[in-house]
């Protein structure tokens, strides 16, 4: 394992328990308040914005394998499912909870608003991260000024059909293991998101999540603020819809039986 990755590895790691760390401590110390579950959701959209934004750094500029890279894929993202504490970390995610009632509307859009506060302040606070040049992938990324180029390599409208795709996919899985007991849930998550990286990723980095997009994508030259906002955004909001609409109401309408409209003949009487 190279340099690179090992320092890689361990600011990952670091993350993760301060991020840990904080939501131990917010959760006592906000117990009896309504605002600890928006203090989760903003300190775990937070790591998952950070997490990404350093295994992103290690493929695109660090220039790491595929297998290692989906590989670290999965392992945060299982981590991810593991740490949250009941936090959501998608806007999808939160409207698909409003939708089926498991949050209130203002519930919903309070989280979504602190999503995007995270992903925001991820995004200014992982250069600082880089800035001190643990590695000399960090030092090499700081000479080029934390520059980064869009990802979307695919006609715009192939662009959002994959991340609609890609959303669609990890929406299923999700509302299709609820009953499944969290810790081998997260491994099915983790392996669905782990396959659409692998299928989409060099058309549009396969993020599926607004807020994890506005942080990564956003900034990167390449592409219109408008570009991303249909990719990233409205891909990912049609495909989580897609995915709730076909096993919300049209399954469940085309499983029904249909009425006979007719009689059955009658039988004819013996002679």
């Amino acid at each position: 394992m190279s340099v690179d990755v090992a320092v890689s590895l361990s600011v990952l790691a670091g993350i993760v328990l301060l991020s840990d760390a904080a939501r131990r401590l917010l959760t006592r110390a906000l117990a009896d308040t309504g605002i600890c579950v928006y203090a989760v959701e903003l300190v775990s959209t937070f790591q998952l914005c950070c997490c990404t934004h350093e295994l992103k750094l290690l493929s695109e500029v660090g220039g790491i394998e595929p297998r290692l890279a989906l590989t670290l894929t999965y392992l945060a993202s299982v981590v991810h499912g593991l740490t949250f504490r009941g936090a959501i970390g998608n806007p999808s995610g939160a409207l698909e909870h409003a939708y089926h009632e498991r949050l209130s509307r203002g519930s919903a859009l309070r989280r979504i608003a602190c999503q995007f506060a995270a992903a925001a302040a991820a995004r200014a606070a992982v250069p600082l991260v880089w800035a001190v040049g643990l590695s000399e992938l960090h030092a090499r990324h700081k000479l080029l000024g934390f520059q980064c180029v869009s990802q979307i390599r695919a006609p715009l409208l192939k662009a959002t059909a994959v991340e609609l795709a890609c959303a669609f996919a990890v929406q299923t899985v999700i509302t299709h293991t609820r009953s499944v007991e969290e810790k081998y849930r997260v491994h099915a998550v983790a392996a669905v998101i782990a396959t659409v990286v692998y299928a989409g990723g060099s058309m549009t980095g396969a993020v599926f999540n607004p807020a994890l997009a506005f942080s990564t994508q956003f900034p990167c030259s390449g592409n219109s603020f408008l570009e991303y906002c249909l990719v990233y955004w409205l891909g990912p909001l049609l495909g989580m819809t897609g995915s709730v609409l076909l096993f919300d109401q049209v399954l469940p309408v085309l499983s029904k039986k249909p009425t006979s409209l007719h009689l059955p003949p009658e039988t004819k009487k013996e002679a």
